[in-house]
């Protein structure tokens, strides 16, 4: 039987227990999607993947401004 969770209007989502017990996750740890032939696959972070997000993430300056944030609030 899958685990069900439920989006509220701002596309948030509770991690099921089994699965937050399953992954070891706890408040403050980073998950990673992988997305591969139209399946989501959900698993903690590791090290890699958030050094990787921290480094790509200084080269997008030029999105982070008030009028990005109103043009693409509502994704």
């Amino acid at each position: 039987m899958p685990n069900l969770a439920k989006l509220t209007s701002k596309y948030q989502a509770t991690i099921p227990r089994e699965v937050r017990e399953t992954l070891k996750l706890g408040k403050g740890d980073v998950i990673a999607f992988e997305i591969a032939e139209g399946e989501v696959r959900l698993r903690r972070a590791a090290p890699l993947d958030i050094a990787y997000a921290a480094a790509v993430a200084g080269t997008l300056g030029e999105w982070n401004s008030k009028a990005d944030e109103r043009a693409w609030r509502d994704l």
